[in-house]
């Protein structure tokens, strides 16, 4: 697949999609975004900011949704999920996670004038009083700004390692950090960074940029309370993404359970509405699994969505399928996955191959 994905973006994709072929073997799908660039945000870094798309090409991509396939509502997609319904042919939910700011001044604004509904999954985090960002966002930005050469130390029994020279590398430390991290509460987890924003030799307000700068915030910032109220005004349906966004399998049944419960808790106290949905944090099969799917279903949500690609089912409702958009998708790749028809290819392949392995045996 990963010979073919050049020949397949800028050959085959744009090939099928000027003869509406992905939209003649459409499958219902669901759409995950992250959020936009705000206007005169410069990428500096593509691993950061792959999950975030152009304002003017999420246009693009609804009205290409718009013309092709069926946008349902929340609301629709609820009423299937309670079997009071079907899905219509070509059906598309669109879904967001994270809660970024921009989710409400850009996403939501597009969404309006396109006539158009969203799911949109928040932390609890965003009702705090102060201006949030990701705590692994956070980390990853002082990772990359901090001083190489510290000797590393242990914080109570936890190691702040030394920062490597390259910064190619602190990728890999990033991970590695937010896996552990994952595992303590949400205040400990502060406690540390705090720590470590010493030991890496970053200035007190080394974050004031990111979330003062007018444009920096529209990136980062996560939605408070009021803009919370403001997307749901708006006419946008709230969902959970737990309360402080880990690891879940990283942690004990306690914590896991209080961040899929308390969120929907807290959201529902803060916007006065019903939260009957949840996105797990990452949504891969490395961090989610059957404890998860039982501590959603305990904590009263009618579904809760993976970031995996597959087929929608009533019967998996607790481990539903998304398909995750991208910045570097063209149009026609888009649709190609939103068609369901990237996926189809993908499961194809894979079974070739493996039918050529065991025949070879």
């Amino acid at each position: 697949m990963r010979v073919l994905s050049p020949i397949l973006r800028h050959v085959v994709y744009p090939a099928l999609g000027k003869v509406g072929y992905f939209s003649s073997r459409a499958v219902a799908n669901v759409l995950t975004y992250h959020g936009v660039l705000p206007e005169g945000y410069h990428v500096v870094d593509s691993f950061l900011d792959d999950t975030l798309i152009a304002v003017e090409s999420f246009r693009a991509q609804l009205r290409v949704l718009k013309r092709h396939y069926n946008v349902i509502s929340p609301e629709q997609f609820q009423q299937w999920l309670r079997g009071l319904h079907d899905l219509p042919e070509r059906a598309v939910l669109l879904t967001c996670d994270d809660g970024l700011l921009n989710n409400l001044t850009f996403m939501a604004a597009v969404l309006r004038e396109e006539g158009l509904k969203g799911l949109f999954f928040v932390t609890g985090s965003s009702l705090d009083d102060s201006p949030q960002m990701l705590w692994y966002i956070e980390l990853y930005l002082m990772l990359r700004e901090a001083r190489a050469g510290n000797p590393g130390v242990d914080w109570h029994g936890m190691q702040i390692p030394a920062i490597d020279v390259e910064p190619r590398n602190r990728r890999s430390q990033w991970l590695t950090l937010m896996s552990s991290l994952s595992a303590v509460d949400p205040k400990r987890r502060a406690e540390f960074l705090c720590e470590a924003k010493q030991e890496w030799g970053l200035a007190t307000d080394w974050k004031a940029r990111y979330l003062n700068d007018p444009v920096q915030r529209q990136r980062f910032q996560l939605l408070g309370a009021a803009e919370l109220r403001q997307l749901a005004d708006a006419g946008m349906t709230v969902g959970a993404h737990s309360l402080s966004h880990p690891e879940l399998s990283r942690q004990g049944d306690e914590l896991a359970r209080r961040e899929i419960i308390g969120c929907r808790r807290e959201l529902e106290r803060c916007t006065g509405r019903a939260v009957w949905a949840l996105a797990y944090p990452f949504g891969n099969p490395a961090t989610v699994g059957d404890r998860e799917f039982r501590l959603a279903q305990e904590a009263g949500y009618e579904c809760a969505f993976m970031n995996i690609p597959g087929t929608l089912a009533v019967a998996d409702k607790f481990a539903l399928p998304r398909v995750h958009v991208t910045a570097d998708m063209s149009l026609s790749a888009f649709e190609a996955h939103a068609s369901g028809f990237h996926e189809n290819l993908r499961r194809r392949l894979r079974l070739s191959e493996s039918s050529n392995e065991g025949g070879g045996q």
